[in-house]
């Protein structure tokens, strides 16, 4: 009976520790939520919020100051449950059983011996103890940082992690010391840690750490044909040999070694800097680097034969004129090819470049002295169609703009260029140019001629580049416009006559 008795017990004990576990660890996240609404830093990142389930699931979580633990038991069949909470003398005390210095150790380590000692006392206990309610701490950040700062952290908060958008452009991340609670210091470098996924190179921080940021001696950057293109804090005795084979990731396929380009932006011969050119040898004898310097290994394909792309094409990362293309901005590229290619195959590869306003019909060529038409339509969308044109070195291939506009003149009370719209009439653009100017035009006569001078009926529909006159044809309108010269002759013939009149001239 007394067996059945504990058995109950237990049963009881496992099910109402299972709800006050579970109270907790909603408590806990609440307090997560509040510290993500805080005005906090360190809140916006969820790896920075405490998450006891997290913690409980890695095998190296450390017993922190400012942890909860929950532990529950069966002692002589009645439940037992303790709040344990951890102070900075790292010294807990289980129930009545006993002192345990948890100072080092992991929340694994710490279950095993606080369950070895209920178990010692009480061998039925069916002992539980959890995490509920992981420590924060505060950890200062000082040295080459926007503002020296106090921030929120816990004990599975990386160093890498909590030095996010603090740093200045002359921080070293290469370079970081952290002085811990007890006076000692110790040097990080979170290059290694990038790199080579060496995390002894970024640790957990802990209680009391204060985080000191050194100034970077020698920064330098290395683009063009090289694997990791970026740039890179160098340290002692490291200069082009380590630059490119190490930190760039070694050569690009095409590099070209005979071709590096060296730009060093201080202490050179020029106020705003000087260019200079490396070769194999300058690799090979390590070429000294110095703080701000700029490398650029050339490839063989920047020696790739170009042509030249102008007109109502699209800008991008080869264009040198704006992003945007609209009817009235041209843009002109420099693209390569390969010696041989053709220009459908260079259409079909450069498809992107083309917009809705390029009349791919009127394409040409300019050839030295010469111009060539070249119809891209078939080239771009008749799988059949072959031409071969080839492409030849410095060839400008024109994309001329589509014409969507309509022009209207003459007798009308704004007179202008108009978007042309498909299958409308002349008194669609007499409408949108004001209508008819009365005091000129009465009777509506237009005269009509599309872009190839061809004169149109008022029944036609009008088509691009169609010029509308509204003809000027009102009575009114030029006895207005010659009557004042009339009116000054007669005033002038009639003065003539009263004067000869008065001379006895006209008898």
């Amino acid at each position: 009976m007394k067996i059945i008795k504990n058995l109950f017990a237990l049963l009881f004990f496992s099910a109402s520790f299972f709800l006050n576990a579970q109270t907790l660890d909603g408590a806990s996240q609440n307090v997560a939520e509040n510290m993500d609404k805080r005005d906090d830093p360190v809140a916006s990142d969820v790896t920075k919020l405490p998450d006891a389930q997290l913690a409980m699931s890695v095998s190296y979580y450390p017993v922190t100051a400012g942890d909860v633990y929950t532990l529950a038991f069966a002692a002589g069949g009645t439940p037992v449950r303790y709040t344990i909470p951890v102070d900075s003398t790292y010294k807990i005390r289980v129930a009545n059983l006993g002192v345990i210095n948890c100072a080092g150790l992991t929340y694994l380590q710490l279950k095993s011996q606080i369950e070895s000692l209920v178990l010692r006392n009480y061998p039925m206990a069916g002992v539980q103890f959890v995490l509920t309610s992981p420590s924060t701490f505060l950890v200062s950040i000082s040295g080459e940082v926007n503002k020296t700062i106090e921030r929120n952290a816990w004990a599975l908060t990386r160093l890498s992690v909590f030095l996010s958008n603090e740093l200045t452009a002359y921080a070293s991340r290469r370079n970081i010391t952290i002085e811990s609670m007890d006076g000692s210091t110790k040097t990080y470098d979170l290059f290694l840690a990038d790199r080579k996924a060496d995390l002894s190179q970024n640790p957990f921080l802990r209680p009391g750490d204060k985080i000191i940021i050194s100034r970077i001696e020698r920064k330098v950057s290395v683009t063009g044909a090289v694997e990791r293109p970026g740039e890179y804090e160098l340290l002692e005795g490291e200069n082009l040999k380590e630059l490119i084979e190490v930190y760039g990731g070694g050569l690009a396929p095409l590099a070209d070694i005979s071709r590096i380009e060296l730009y060093r932006r201080v202490t050179g011969r020029e106020g705003a800097g000087e260019k200079s050119y490396l070769n194999q040898t300058s690799l090979s004898d390590n070429f000294e680097l110095k703080c701000y310097d700029s490398v650029y290994v050339s490839s063989y394909s920047d020696l790739s034969p170009v042509v030249f792309v102008e007109g109502a094409i699209k800008g991008g990362d080869l264009a040198s004129g704006p992003d945007a293309t609209g009817l009235d901005v041209s843009t002109k590229i420099v693209c390569a090819f390969n010696v041989g290619e053709d220009y459908a195959y260079f259409a079909r590869r450069n498809k992107w470049l083309f917009t809705a306003e390029s009349d791919l019909a009127n394409a040409y060529i300019i050839r030295s002295t010469s111009t060539i038409p070249l119809n891209l339509n078939p080239m771009l969308y008749d799988a059949s169609y072959y031409a071969n044109v080839e492409i030849k070195a410095n060839d400008t291939l024109i994309i001329p703009f589509r014409q969507y506009f309509v022009s209207v003149a003459g007798s009308v009370v704004k007179p202008g260029r108009y978007p042309y719209i498909p299958d409308r009439t002349w008194d669609y653009y007499i409408g949108l140019a004001g209508g008819f100017d009365k005091s000129k035009n009465a009777r509506e006569a237009v005269e009509i001629y599309d872009i190839k001078g061809n004169e149109l009926s008022k029944e036609d529909f009008i088509t691009p580049e169609c010029t509308i006159t509204a003809k000027t044809n009102s009575t009114l309108y030029y006895f207005n416009q010659y009557s004042p010269a009339v009116v000054t002759i007669l005033s002038i013939l009639a003065s003539t006559l009263s004067i000869m009149a008065a001379t006895g001239v006209l008898k």
